[in-house]
């Protein structure tokens, strides 16, 4: 971990590794949404509206996942000061909301004509709407520090405690009553048909693969507009 610590040896990785994240999950998407979108036969209970599960679950997972990486990073600057740990939370979280707020609207999209509403105040959609605005906060903590190169320790902290809500989503279908449907995909078993299953499957690798690409990017522009600032700092020193 720590000798990724340093900002020359991640850019020397980073820089090689974003098209291939990139270019390698828009493959990936194109290959499942084509056949997902056209291909493979409704859904024998929600018909055509099930297919919009090839980019709401996605999303939902990377909203999750978003916030999970933000825990990680916040613990590491917390714990081990690493230099780019706040650069990397930072990264994630604008990526992170948006995928979060993409699995809001698909989800209301997809409830209309299933659930007969747009919105419903139950645990999952709740749940998933104050993770959108945890990472609002997150933001905006993180805007305000005047350090650049990391993040506050009160962000990184607040990074820490939202967390608190993952698992609140994760097992809000089983705590409460909802109308959204309870877990369909297990570590060992599914209740999605094998037809519609793979390209969810392929649809949410590329998803993956195009956030990672994403957040190398975000933190690369990041490390050059702390290295410009650095040497215009120096400039004016001497």
């Amino acid at each position: 971990m720590h000798a990724f610590a340093n900002p020359a040896r991640f850019l020397g990785i980073a820089r090689p590794l974003t098209p291939w994240l990139g270019w390698g999950g828009a493959a990936l998407i194109v290959g499942a949404l084509v056949p997902g979108l056209t291909v493979t036969p409704p859904d024998a209970v929600q018909g055509e509206s099930a297919r919009i599960m090839y980019v709401h679950v996605p999303a939902a997972w990377l909203g999750m996942a978003g916030w999970g990486g933000i825990l990680v990073a916040s613990l590491v600057q917390l714990i081990w000061r690493h230099p780019l740990a706040g650069v990397a939370a930072r990264a994630i979280a604008v990526p992170g909301a948006a995928f979060t707020a993409i699995c809001l609207v698909t989800g209301s999209l997809w409830g209309r004509p299933t659930w007969g509403t747009w919105w419903e105040w139950d645990g999952r959609m709740t749940s998933m709407l104050v993770l959108l605005f945890l990472y609002f906060g997150y933001i905006a903590l993180a805007a305000a520090s005047d350090e650049r190169a990391s993040t506050s320790r009160v962000a990184a902290i607040f990074g820490v405690l939202g967390a608190i809500n993952l698992p609140i989503i994760h097992y809000s279908v089983t705590w409460w009553n909802s109308l959204h449907q309870p877990q369909s995909i297990g570590l060992t078993s599914s209740s999605i048909d094998a037809a519609l299953l793979w390209p969810l499957l392929v649809a949410t690798a590329g998803f993956s693969l195009l956030f990672g690409a994403i957040v190398l990017m975000r933190m690369r522009a990041m490390i050059a507009d702390i290295r410009v600032e650095a040497r215009l700092r120096r400039m004016a020193e001497a």
